[in-house]
């Protein structure tokens, strides 16, 4: 938790080269990411309008992680009463923590195929996903629509609605060159910022 907090000021400190402040963002990304890495980072470039180049809109790093603290604080209280209450089961000899730790993510394989909206309002609903016991999606309440989709490595089945990952445990495994090849060079252009911040249509394994 220091690390975010303190990668989160250096991203406001408008005294640092604008690299680092973009640098500092990415950090807080590696220590909170409701999405995951990637589709988190890709959530942001587009919700906060960071362009290719940040030093046109320094502003738009604080945008994102003002963004990505304001999820976090939805999380941060309900992980440490969940801290404090594990602490008495362990004194009471309870091996098995009850209910279990919460989860602040879902994974979304699919770096441009996640929830829409604040981070903030799709946080409660990722809380809960653990132990939602519905037919549905846990996060966006759709039915049971699933689709697949392939990076090269696996095959996910995700919510057809929000692209939140739906399959089992263990999916697919696959060995698809083309679209590793693909799929990498799709991030490369999300990192560098080349990417259109449209909604995500996601390709079909």
């Amino acid at each position: 938790m220091t690390s975010f907090a303190t990668h989160r000021l250096r991203v406001h400190d408008a005294a640092l080269p604008v690299h680092r402040r973009m640098s500092a963002l990415r950090t807080c990304l590696t220590e909170f990411a409701p999405y995951g890495l990637r589709a988190t980072f890709h959530h942001l470039r587009g919700s906060a309008g960071i362009p290719r180049d940040p030093a046109r809109d320094p502003d738009s790093l604080v945008r994102a992680v003002e963004e990505l603290q304001a999820a976090r604080e939805v999380w941060v209280p309900g992980i440490l009463a969940w801290q404090e209450a594990r602490r008495i089961q362990k004194r009471a000899g309870v091996r098995l923590p009850k209910p279990p730790e919460p989860r602040p993510w879902v994974s979304c394989p699919n770096l441009e195929f996640h929830p829409l909206g604040p981070l903030a309002e799709v946080m409660p609903r990722i809380l809960r996903a653990r132990e939602y016991a519905g037919a549905g999606c846990a996060v966006c309440g759709a039915d049971r629509s699933v689709l697949s989709w392939s990076d090269g490595h696996r095959v996910y089945a995700l919510c057809a609605h929000c692209g939140v990952e739906r399959g089992p445990s263990a999916p697919e495994t696959v060995d698809d060159p083309h679209l590793r090849i693909a799929c990498a060079a799709r991030w490369r252009a999300v990192w560098r910022g080349d990417a259109e911040w449209e909604r995500p249509y996601p390709p079909r394994a």
